[in-house]
């Protein structure tokens, strides 16, 4: 009886680790380094700089590129009123980005400012037919969350969203102009990503972004 009691709190046990492994595993977070506020180069400088580059080396961003990078496309500048580097319309912040790279893919977590992983996949390639996404280290998916617009009405969240979307691309060209960094924004087939990343039906893909190093 002893013996029996004992082998099934031992399976209790077992059960419940591997519940908590589990669960560990599957929210998974990667902190990011204190994003730089301030340097760079002037704002006229980069404006002038900007371009779309569609020819990489597979040269992996810094950690602190990387933090910098996701700060200045959308993260948190104002964190006691929760407001961003990039305005969205009435405030909705209904967009997410995905950041694709070899190791798998993260959601970003404005705040507090973290990468939280969801998926182990390489899955670069989906985010363009282009051949530069297999190489390039980082690409950038931009989600529109249509559930953050209860208040905007159907007819408009498409071009909230795009509007949305084209802030923050925006913000990431000029901070890779400003970083010596290449970017360009472009289409991808969205049914597949979608479906990889298994996005809710009232999630929608905007568009992708590819940032790392030019090919000289």
């Amino acid at each position: 009886m002893k013996l029996e009691l004992i082998n099934k709190t031992a399976i209790l046990l077992f059960l419940l680790a591997g519940a908590m492994f589990l669960s560990a595993a599957g929210s998974e977070t990667r902190s990011l380094a204190a994003p730089r506020m301030n340097g760079g180069k002037p704002l006229l400088q980069t404006l002038k700089e900007r371009q779309s580059i569609r020819e990489y080396v597979p040269d992996v961003l810094s950690d602190q590129q990387l933090s910098d990078l996701l700060w200045a496309a959308f993260g948190m500048n104002r964190p006691e009123i929760d407001h961003r580097t990039a305005p969205s319309a009435q405030n909705t912040q209904d967009v997410d980005i995905y950041v694709v790279m070899a190791q798998g893919v993260f959601l970003y977590e404005a705040k507090p400012h973290q990468l939280k992983k969801v998926s182990d996949r390489d899955l670069r390639p989906l985010t363009s037919g282009q051949p530069f996404a297999k190489i390039a280290p980082v690409q950038l998916v931009f989600v529109s969350d249509y559930a953050r617009m209860p208040k905007v009405s159907p007819g408009l969240r498409d071009l909230y969203a795009g509007v949305d979307t084209g802030c923050i691309v925006q913000n990431v060209y000029l901070f890779c102009a400003s970083e010596n960094l290449a970017s360009v924004v472009h289409e991808l087939d969205r049914d597949p990503l979608a479906k990889a990343l298994e996005l809710r039906p009232d999630q929608h893909i905007v568009v992708a972004q590819t940032v790392g190093y030019a090919k000289k």
